[in-house]
């Protein structure tokens, strides 16, 4: 009889390893926990690079710029908030090279010029915040990780912030009667709406109307800038197309993208760039907005610059 060989079942419980170091910073509205193996699409994305024996590459869409609310950030270049993020995505990148010694590599999908002029930041602020990014990861010595953005993804075109983003909507974004649709037949595409049309509504802090006119607006901006980020995904995907993708917004078990908390926060979806860092007391860390923030400890100044709040 003909010998046969059994399948290589390495790829596959080394892929479940390294979810599981995942899956505690899972960032989801699901009640139910999950285990690794509730999420095939992710395990078969980095079987294939263990298979290969090749670095892990995950894409994280996030890291736009900061609210432009003053009562809800410290300015608008990273502070702590981001520093903290960037060194857990740093260890976690880490802790996967002692599972998997080719190690993963984690590239930042900063997406705040795709949308700069939805959420009304100047696109030299995103410029700068981006910039600020890439001397943090060289400052704190971050190997895992770098930062990709529209003038990356795009290159030297000499084209305005203004005609990139119009570019990348024309070739990638859906319809809004589509965005529409789906809203309407999906709980969780819901959630992201009315979650960014909360952030948004929060983040206006000049409105001279109505409150019910301000909710208004921004649930029409909301569509866009949930357009433009589908867009993005869609770039994304064409530039790094085997990437295991993450997301800074919460995902429910099994879905395409997983969600990955960065910083202990009051909900799910809190992000460093629309909070202020807190230490506690007792050494750990949390997310706030910065008003509520400033109620409970002192102000820390970091190289001539608002870093963070300490509790006493």
């Amino acid at each position: 009889m003909p010998l046969t060989t059994a399948p290589d079942t390495r790829p596959t419980s080394i892929s479940a390893a390294i979810l599981d170091l995942l899956m505690p910073h899972h960032r989801t509205t699901d009640r139910a926990p999950a285990c690794a193996q509730a999420f095939p699409h992710q395990l078969r994305r980095i079987a294939d690079f263990v298979r290969d024996g090749a670095p892990i590459v995950f894409t994280l869409p996030g890291f736009p710029c900061k609210s432009p609310n003053p009562a809800k950030v410290l300015g608008h270049l990273p502070d702590q908030g981001e520093r903290l993020s960037l060194t857990f995505l740093h260890a976690l990148c880490t802790e996967i090279q002692r599972i998997h010694p080719p190690g993963a590599h984690l590239v930042i999908c900063s997406d705040g010029h795709v949308f700069g002029d939805l959420v009304q930041v100047p696109d030299e602020h995103i410029d700068a915040y981006a910039d600020e990014l890439r001397l943090l990861i060289a400052q704190e010595g971050l190997t895992t990780l770098s930062v990709f953005d529209l003038r990356d993804a795009l290159g030297d075109l000499g084209l305005d912030h203004d005609a990139r983003r119009a570019r990348v909507r024309r070739r990638f974004a859906p319809t809004v009667d589509a965005l529409r649709a789906a809203i309407r037949a999906d709980d969780h595409a819901l959630a992201l709406y009315r979650g960014i049309t909360r952030f948004l509504v929060q983040d206006t802090a000049d409105w001279a109307g109505s409150r019910s006119a301000l909710q208004r607006r921004c649930r029409q901006r909301a569509y866009g800038v949930i357009q433009r980020s589908r867009a993005w995904g869609g770039l994304i995907a064409e530039h790094h197309p085997d990437a295991v993708r993450l997301s800074i917004h919460p995902q429910p078990t099994g879905a395409p993208k997983f969600g990955i908390r960065l910083l202990d926060a009051p909900d799910a979806w809190t992000t460093p760039w629309h909070s202020a860092a807190l230490r506690r007391a007792d050494g750990t860390w949390t997310l706030m907005p910065r008003r509520t923030a400033e109620r409970l400890g002192r102000l820390v100044q970091r190289d001539g610059r608002p870093s963070h709040f300490e509790q006493a």
